[in-house]
């Protein structure tokens, strides 16, 4: 187009140039785009819980009681004869919820009731638990019974010992074991009825 003086010619736009400017701003997206997704997730660690200390709390032990044998009309065994061959020789049990000792007595014989002397560790007119004292320096130190040449009977609280060699006769002409050799109760200890039944000893009952 000729030039007109006086008028001012008009610069032609250049169709190309919008399309270069998406094409660019599209570009710029899509780098943006790319960085963002390639661009590792930031993981947020979280700190493992601390675990609660747990204090063992062991298991209670057993009552020694539980584990004697326990004597009652259906079930009367306490001993084997063979667990007490030997003279002195003693076994606890219960009869009827009742402590009680067995002692196998020197002399006697093993597979007949006299060779044995049962008795209640119930003190008969007291609340203490009486002992079968095999130790004789126990005997001759806790009790000051300085003659002391066997195992003996005692009763903690008062102090009396009882001999399970002598008997004792009782109003009426009652014989019973555990005379009385020191202290002050009024009779021995009371006695358990036992019986033998082939290679067990059985406990009948009580005074």
């Amino acid at each position: 187009m000729p030039d007109i003086p006086g008028i001012a010619r008009q610069r032609r736009r250049n169709p190309l140039l919008p399309l270069v400017c998406g094409i660019a701003i599209v570009g710029a997206l899509l780098l943006l785009a790319f960085k963002w997704f390639s661009h590792p997730a930031k993981v947020v660690e979280h700190p493992a819980p601390v675990p609660t200390a747990q204090i063992e709390v062991p298991p209670p032990s057993p009552d020694p009681s539980s584990l004697l044998p326990h004597a009652d009309q259906a079930h009367p065994a306490i001993a084997q004869v063979a667990s007490l061959s030997k003279p002195w020789s003693s076994a606890d049990f219960f009869i009827d919820a009742t402590p009680a000792t067995i002692i196998r007595l020197p002399g006697g014989s093993p597979t007949a009731a006299s060779g044995y002397w049962a008795f209640s560790r119930k003190a008969a007119y007291a609340d203490c638990q009486l002992e079968y004292i095999t130790d004789l320096n126990k005997l001759r130190q806790d009790y000051e019974y300085r003659q002391a040449t066997h195992p003996l009977v005692g009763n903690p609280c008062s102090r009396t010992l009882y001999d399970p060699i002598k008997t004792l006769s009782l109003p009426g002409n009652i014989w019973i074991r555990g005379a009385i050799v020191q202290g002050s109760d009024i009779r021995p200890p009371l006695g358990v009825e036992i019986k033998i039944q082939g290679k067990q000893i059985l406990a009948v009952r009580t005074e």
